[in-house]
């Protein structure tokens, strides 16, 4: 897949950040008091701290490739990132028993007000569109950030999350790889295929859920909560998938938009028994220690994943474009 360019730049860490990436790897000092200090939430820190991640995925056309491991662009990464999840930590409910917080997320709400329940009652095409617009951002690197903390586990923990991934991944089948599905989904809407195509018309919102996947999975010590995240996405995603199956049928969308998300429904059903019992139940057994870090990781997706469902149906209720360029 053909990296994508640079972003448009959303402030002065973003524009450090990408300047900098246009030249040759160097040793220079970066902005870390703004760093520590812009609004952890902003578009022009969440979109700094996603170029610096990116350079660990597929990085960016015409940038050099030592820049991943630059020192001091990563001090000014590990600014930013200390400043980002200072506020997750300040901004979850905090003290809540682990087995509360996964059986709260199976309960369904009769009348639920998410994205997939407004698509489903009452999205309109261009709202459904816009929505696989926000999402391609993830899901054309769908399953790679969990991959990270595969080594950091151990044992029938470590076994259990590699068999969700290798599910992810299309069980060793590339046409059916959820991420090569979401290529499918796009093309099938009439929207650009392109990896991080649509990175400039996102909100902070959606790129700061990306974030959080990429920076739990790079540190071993938040290695729980991204067990803890991937857990809370694998529970939640089936009945949002199937929701979204309806919206589409509704909708007469073509049939590969439909089959990403029944696909999502047929396995997330699966995976949220492995998750739940295999992986956290034996991680948890074996490591007690990281029970806080698992709640913390199911917490802040919950809070960020409901920060982007506000901005998105604030706009659509307002008969605006929920996306930074219409």
């Amino acid at each position: 897949m053909k990296p994508s360019a640079l972003p448009e730049v959303r402030g002065e860490l973003s524009a450090v950040v990408v300047e900098a990436l246009r030249g040759e790897p160097a040793d220079q000092s970066y902005p870390l008091d703004t760093a520590r200090h812009a609004d952890p939430y902003g578009d022009d820190l969440q979109l700094a701290l996603h170029v610096c991640y990116e350079l660990h995925y597929h990085g960016f056309d015409s940038v050099d490739p030592r820049w991943e491991w630059n020192p001091e662009l990563l001090r000014l990464r590990s600014a930013m990132e200390q400043n980002f999840l200072a506020a997750l930590r300040r901004d979850v409910p905090g003290d809540e028993a682990l087995t509360d917080i996964l059986d709260d997320l199976l309960v369904e709400p009769v009348d639920g007000t998410g994205v997939s329940h407004f698509l489903r009652d009452e999205g309109e095409w261009w709202q459904v569109r816009e929505y696989f617009v926000h999402r391609s951002i993830y899901h054309h690197k769908e399953a790679d950030p969990h991959a990270w903390v595969i080594p950091r586990l151990h044992g029938h923990a470590k076994a259990a999350l590699v068999a969700v991934e290798f599910d992810e991944f299309g069980g060793g089948r590339g046409d059916r790889m959820h991420s090569r599905l979401y290529v499918d989904l796009l093309a099938g809407a009439g929207l650009e295929t392109g990896y991080l195509h649509y990175l400039d018309d996102v909100p902070a919102s959606m790129i700061a859920v990306v974030n959080m996947m990429s920076m739990f999975g790079l540190h071993r010590a938040l290695r729980g909560a991204l067990v803890g995240h991937f857990a809370a996405a694998e529970i939640t995603t089936a009945p949002s998938a199937q929701r979204m199956v309806n919206a589409l049928q509704r909708l007469e969308a073509d049939p590969a938009c439909v089959e990403f998300f029944d696909e999502h429904v047929e396995a997330d059903a699966v995976h949220e028994q492995l998750m739940r019992r295999d992986v956290i139940g034996t991680l948890l057994r074996d490591e007690p220690e990281l029970t806080e870090s698992v709640v913390f990781g199911v917490q802040a997706t919950t809070l960020l994943e409901e920060r982007f469902a506000d901005e998105l149906l604030g706009s659509w209720r307002e008969g605006r474009t929920s996306l930074r360029h219409s």
